[in-house]
């Protein structure tokens, strides 16, 4: 079998290479560019995370750490009990 006239293929793929073409600088125009925002409550947890790391709290925490370690800590009964006493409100015996 022979083909005659091969040349109009080469008609129908420069109009498809046109079309194509003409969708790529579409979608390129219709791109957005990436953004990024931070929410309310990221900020809020990068404020706490700076509060955290001031260096009074953390010098007050070593303290503690080092006390307890040593075992010269003394838990002040009265304050723990006043901690306690709401709990034990909330759920009265039955």
């Amino acid at each position: 079998m022979k083909i005659n006239e091969t040349g109009r293929m080469g008609a129908i793929n420069s109009y498809q290479r046109n079309i194509d073409s003409g969708h790529k600088t579409e979608e390129k125009k219709s791109r957005r560019k990436d953004e990024v925002s931070i929410s309310a409550e990221a900020m809020e947890m990068l404020q706490a995370n700076e509060r955290s790391t001031n260096s009074e709290r953390t010098q007050q925490v070593q303290d503690l750490k080092q006390r307890v370690a040593s075992g010269t800590y003394q838990v002040d009964s009265n304050k723990l009990a006043e901690k306690l006493l709401p709990y034990f409100k909330q759920y009265p015996e039955n």
